[in-house]
């Protein structure tokens, strides 16, 4: 049976409020609201670093501890925002949370209430997330619907439509999705979108229901599968991760375990952009190749030369880069959040490349700020039709959005002259001292307070 609450069952449908205590900083990088980076362009990137834990697999992996009362040992967690953000939310609730470096140790042993507010979810939509632990363990579960986004715009209703067939009664009260169940039972479900963190969701809440689930067009991505990796270290069955049709055979409990969140594929393949748009010669230690077939494949055809051996991932560019068309579609297809960076590779490119967008509407937003910098783009419905400039030039810019950002860092990057990009609080969000790692390869960027 799932476990209960602290509290008594008639406040189960309103949870325990209380005021949290004040809660340390992870590190003060990730406190500059007000940040700029300051980028002198022009030179070649040279070097090596190492790629950092996988924020898009850390944020699921850190939220399946709610699943049980034992600790949940998480590995190469990287000091974000977002996992910040989520760190906040669980102390919330009630877990205890430790960090040693990119060590976190967590216990939902006494949770002490199942909610989790719009003032956090607003600035993260992946909170969602905890919606499917919350019901799955303790029956019950009101999280805020994330900020900005009307059921249907983004596949939240997936979360929804999934739970209800495991048996959850869920309504919409006052901008909170509130959810019960005595427990959840298996069933198979479809969802009418590839949604990741719809999966996840569904996932982690079968994990803990009575008898067998079946998820149809389930994500495929390497995230999904780590997450489903670590809940099989905590005891749960899960089989056919990696295709679209994977299967949770429900269990009584899980247990702790001690789980290595993977690499950053976003992360390694924004570096790749990076030098292939400054030119230049990094290794990249830490990296998993195997997840970036598709961005590694267009790299190539832009010109730069990759070598996958011994463990370490090698990029060399000596040419100006050839422009490149794609299309973003889910994994294993070309990931929307490597787009914008190579929307920033394009603008500097010998020729015209024509990126299409199919995953998300709006995320041709960063357009407007390379075409500050000179790039020559033009956008027509989801494509994007860049025509590669001889040389990109300084400006000042704004980030709009997390990946928005890490675009005009590469296009910066192979700029001539200064450019200073404002709002790097959503760099922050999903880079892990970018600044550090790129000064590291020769590059000239500050972080100005």
């Amino acid at each position: 049976m799932p476990d209960a609450l602290p509290v008594a069952p008639d406040r189960l449908t309103r949870p325990v409020q209380f005021r949290a205590p004040a809660l340390p900083r992870d590190r003060p990088h990730i406190d500059g609201a007000m940040d700029k980076l300051r980028i002198r362009g022009g030179t070649r990137l040279d070097g090596e670093i190492t790629v950092s834990g996988a924020k898009n697999a850390a944020l699921p992996i850190l939220v399946a501890s709610l699943l049980t009362a034992d600790e949940l040992i998480a590995e190469n967690v990287p000091e974000l925002q977002d996992v910040a953000t989520t760190l906040k939310l669980l102390r919330q609730m009630g877990v205890s949370v430790e960090r040693s470096g990119n060590t976190v140790r967590l216990k939902a042993d006494a949770v002490t209430q199942t909610e989790a507010a719009y003032e956090l979810v607003k600035t993260m939509r992946a909170s969602i997330l905890v919606l499917g632990p919350l019901v799955a363990r303790f029956g019950s579960a009101r999280v805020s619907l994330p900020g900005g986004c009307a059921i249907g715009a983004r596949p939240v209703d997936q979360h929804i439509k999934g739970l209800e067939a495991l048996g959850a009664t869920i309504r919409i009260e006052n901008g909170f999705v509130v959810a019960q169940a005595e427990r959840l039972r298996g069933a198979r479900i479809v969802t009418d979108m590839v949604t990741v963190t719809g999966t996840e969701n569904l996932m982690m809440a079968a994990a803990l229901a009575k008898g067998e689930t079946v998820i149809e067009n389930a994500a495929r991505e390497p995230e999904v599968a780590d997450l489903a990796n670590a809940l099989n270290a905590m005891g749960a069955r899960i089989r056919g991760v990696g295709t679209s049709r994977i299967s949770i055979e429900g269990v009584e409990r899980l247990h702790g375990a001690t789980h290595r969140v993977m690499p950053d594929r976003i992360e390694t393949g924004t570096f790749l952009t990076a030098v292939a748009a400054a030119g230049g010669r990094a290794t990249l230690r830490g990296a998993d190749p195997r997840t970036l077939d598709s961005v590694i494949d267009k790299l190539r055809e832009a010109g730069a030369q990759i070598d996958t051996q011994n463990g370490l991932l090698r990029v060399d560019m000596s040419q100006r880069a050839n422009a490149i068309s794609l299309r973003t579609a889910p994994y294993p297809e070309f990931p929307t959040d490597m787009q914008a960076q190579f929307i920033a590779l394009n603008s500097s490119a010998d020729g015209v490349g024509k990126v299409t967008e199919t995953i998300f509407e709006n995320r041709f937003m960063h357009v407007h700020e390379l075409q500050r910098l000179g790039a020559d783009i033009s956008i027509d419905g989801n494509t994007a039709t860049v025509r590669g400039v001889a040389r990109l030039t300084g400006a000042p810019v704004m980030a709009t959005d997390l990946r928005a950002s890490a675009s005009l860092v590469v296009a910066a990057l192979a700029a001539a002259g200064e450019t200073v990009v404002d709002r790097i609080y959503h760099l922050d969000r999903g880079y892990e001292r970018m600044e550090s790692k790129l000064a590291a390869l020769g590059a000239d960027v500050v972080r100005v307070k």
